[in-house]
């Protein structure tokens, strides 16, 4: 009896170990280039690019997982997967909760958007996704804020005249505007936020942090990770 409690320990321990090998990458897949479904039907974007990269220099076994951002967090807390890549600033109030590795995107722009340059954003409405550093800045401006569960919303809201413009990243907003035929106009100058975009953990995860850390060092000293992000957002994006 004794030995076999111990075999069917021993093969606990070991089940263990090899689930600790696969990490699972939570992520939105609604915010291109950052993370989007593509027309395969999987997770595609800058994101998925770099994630697979990491997990490769930290010989981790990965696997994506789709989740909506209003509950990103929660479900992280909740071990609901592992990581969350996508496309999160590191603030202090987000890190009161969780626990991030050091930015693999420097700090980018965030910008208005509107049906016409003369919409004020300063007491208008302003649209943003909800649980966002844009909700935060809009909420503590003075102007009047809207949130919406995704940033397809915030776009149709302005459209639609529910807002009188969206604030969201540049990188995200740039490329609707290109496409609209002139329909969207950029308003303003930019408006730097955040501590730039890194990988989510949970407080506890801290050997997983390490090793995630170690792995984007190694590409900022190779340059690949700068090259990843010229791919993805352009010569004009910021770099390390």
């Amino acid at each position: 009896m004794k030995n076999l409690i111990l075999t069917t320990a021993a093969l606990a321990l070991t089940a263990g170990i090899a689930m600790a090998e696969t990490v699972r990458m939570g992520t939105e897949g609604a915010y291109p280039p950052y993370n989007f479904i593509n027309d395969a039907g999987e997770i595609d974007g800058f994101e998925r690019e770099l994630g697979d990269e990491l997990c490769k220099r930290a010989s981790l076994d990965c696997e994506w997982v789709k989740n909506d951002w209003d509950s990103i967090i929660p479900n992280l807390v909740s071990s609901n997967y592992d990581t969350i890549m996508a496309g999160m600033s590191i603030t202090d109030e987000r890190d009161e909760v969780i626990d991030f590795t050091q930015n693999y995107l420097p700090p980018t722009a965030s910008v208005f958007v509107a049906t016409s340059a003369d919409v004020d954003t300063a007491s208008g409405v302003i649209a943003t996704q909800t649980s966002t550093t844009q909700a935060s800045y809009v909420a503590d401006s003075g102007a009047t804020l809207v949130e919406f569960a995704t940033p397809e919303e915030t776009i149709a809201a302005v459209r639609n005249g529910e807002a009188d413009a969206v604030f969201a990243d540049k990188d995200y907003l740039l490329p609707i505007v290109g496409e609209s035929g002139g329909e969207l106009v950029i308003v303003g100058e930019d408006i730097p936020l955040g501590d730039g975009v890194g990988l989510g953990l949970r407080e506890s995860d801290g050997e997983l942090q390490g090793k995630f850390n170690d792995a984007i060092t190694s590409m900022k000293d190779d340059g690949s990770l700068n090259e990843m992000i010229v791919k993805w957002f352009g010569e004009d994006a910021p770099r390390y």
